[in-house]
């Protein structure tokens, strides 16, 4: 729980400040013309890059969270312990292979992050410019409960075939140097998994997926708003 913790501390706390960092750079690059609305294309863009940025900053803490929750199963087997908490994980970590060894398995996970973002991030933003522009809710409960709902839908829709895929490849079997013996990388993975079993194939699994996301989107946000009204800030 504490490498989760962690992990979700730092994944959280970069992508939201990077994601309003970019876009406010950008509108201030290109001022939008007067009531208009930040551009979906720009939007998606940020969600993107603030989702995959944040995911590579919480790849270690990743990293030794999946380590520590492997060491249950190990219990079971009779097998004694590797790591002993959080810090003899990183520690142990490092002494395998320096600070790359930090980011191991990085790249498929700030693949999938930057499509969550990409439909989390992006839809929660719009959604909610849309509904206090079009409509006469007000910057409350309701608006935020509606536009996380979107944005939980649509996280899910984008992140379920990069969870496909960085599933096969994670799991794959591997050679005595590492190598995988199915995929030679996740690129690899989408090619030969639409090409062998369909495009309907990415979405194994997606029911689960979305029944994860929604809940964990619509908390999120509407923690994250009732907390910026409660500590004086501008909402999102």
């Amino acid at each position: 729980m504490s490498a989760a913790w962690l992990r979700q501390f730092l994944y959280s706390g970069v992508r939201i400040v990077s994601y309003k960092y970019i876009k406010n750079k950008l509108i201030a690059l290109n001022p939008p013309e007067r009531g208009s609305q930040f551009p979906l294309w720009k939007s998606a863009m940020c969600g993107a890059t603030a989702g995959g940025f944040a995911q590579w900053i919480a790849s270690p803490a990743d990293l030794v969270k999946v380590q520590l929750m492997m060491e249950g199963k190990r219990q079971m087997m009779g097998l004694p312990p590797r790591v002993n908490g959080i810090m003899d994980a990183f520690i142990k970590t490092w002494n395998s292979g320096g600070i790359r060894a930090l980011w191991k398995g990085a790249v498929p996970c700030v693949q999938r992050a930057a499509l969550v973002n990409l439909g989390d991030l992006t839809a929660y933003d719009s959604t909610k410019r849309a509904l206090l522009k079009h409509t006469s809710l007000p910057d409350h409960l309701l608006v935020h409960f509606l536009s996380s709902s979107v944005a939980g839908f649509f996280a899910a829709l984008l992140g379920t075939p990069a969870d496909v895929v960085k599933t096969r490849v994670m799991n794959q079997p591997f050679d005595e140097r590492g190598r995988g013996l199915l995929y030679k990388n996740s690129v690899d993975c989408l090619r030969k998994t639409v090409g062998e079993e369909g495009f309907s194939a990415l979405y194994k699994g997606f029911l689960p997926i979305y029944l994860r996301m929604a809940p964990w989107s619509v908390t999120f946000w509407i923690t994250f708003e009732q907390a910026m009204v409660m500590l004086g800030q501008d909402t999102w």
